[in-house]
């Protein structure tokens, strides 16, 4: 009997939906990947922006992971928001039990509300993206964990740059924030700095683009796909998504991105 891939997403719960562990469970299914989840905060959120975050305690997100590790066969893992640095360096100590690592650093929400408790950002930068296969912070997360303004593709392919001297395997600065015909990411993959670009949609509905496109990328390394693969392929599942969601609308704010026709 054929045992389906799987693939673990380590995030915050959104309640609207959009984000979080339900977007990345979402783009599992939708690649054909088993999803099981560690959670690391609760969140009180929807399409207007965070009204509360309640980060879970660090033992229980080791418990979590513990009863998933144990008996599931996990071939990827992406992180989303980890909101403590304890968390972060939980994770960062069951690496070596976590392939595939595709680590979001989810430090600012759509809205633009902050997601994270104390000095994160070092947290991460030091003890979790050396262990990554893949790091994918936007424009905002990237100039938080520098400690500087990341404003144009000059800034972008600069901060993959930077980033990468941490010891992550390939850095992706997603750019879907600058204004132009396209958007444009920036990635470092072992030592080579190159542009992924997909046609700009028009849409509020932006509401978890982030996390879908780390978790896709999960979702793709988990199926065998190279690096290369994954992030191409990624970003095509994002800009279809995008495209799609165009049609509909729900909330009053930044709507869920990838709800199928």
């Amino acid at each position: 009997m054929r045992e389906p891939q799987v693939a673990l997403t380590i995030a915050g719960s959104d309640s609207g939906g959009g984000a979080g562990i339900q977007a990345d469970l979402r783009a599992f299914t939708m690649h054909g990947v088993f999803g099981a989840s560690v959670v690391t905060a609760l969140t009180a959120q929807n399409t207007v922006g965070v009204h509360g975050v309640a980060a879970t305690a660090t033992e229980f997100v080791a418990a979590q992971l513990d009863a998933v590790l144990n008996d599931l066969p996990v071939v990827a893992v992406k992180t989303g928001m980890l909101a403590t640095p304890s968390t972060v360096e939980l994770v960062a100590a069951y690496a070596p039990r976590l392939p595939g690592l595709v680590v979001d650093p989810v430090l600012v929400a759509t809205s633009g509300d902050p997601l994270f408790t104390g000095d994160v950002a070092t947290a991460y930068r030091e003890k979790l993206f050396p262990h990554a296969t893949v790091v994918t912070p936007n424009l905002h997360e990237a100039g938080v964990l520098l400690d500087r303004k990341v404003s144009t593709v000059d800034d972008m392919r600069a901060a993959a740059e930077d980033l990468a001297a941490t010891g992550a395997r390939c850095v992706v600065v997603k750019g879907g924030h600058l204004p132009g015909t396209d958007a444009v990411d920036v990635v470092w993959l072992d030592g080579v700095v190159s542009e992924l670009t997909a046609p700009w949609v028009n849409t509020r509905n932006t509401h978890g683009t982030g996390c879908t496109f780390a978790s896709a990328t999960a979702a793709l390394l988990a199926k065998g796909a190279s690096v290369r693969e994954a992030l191409t392929g990624a970003k095509t599942y994002v800009n279809e998504s995008l495209r799609r969601s165009a049609a509909w609308r729900l909330g009053a704010g930044s709507g869920p991105v990838g709800w199928p026709d």
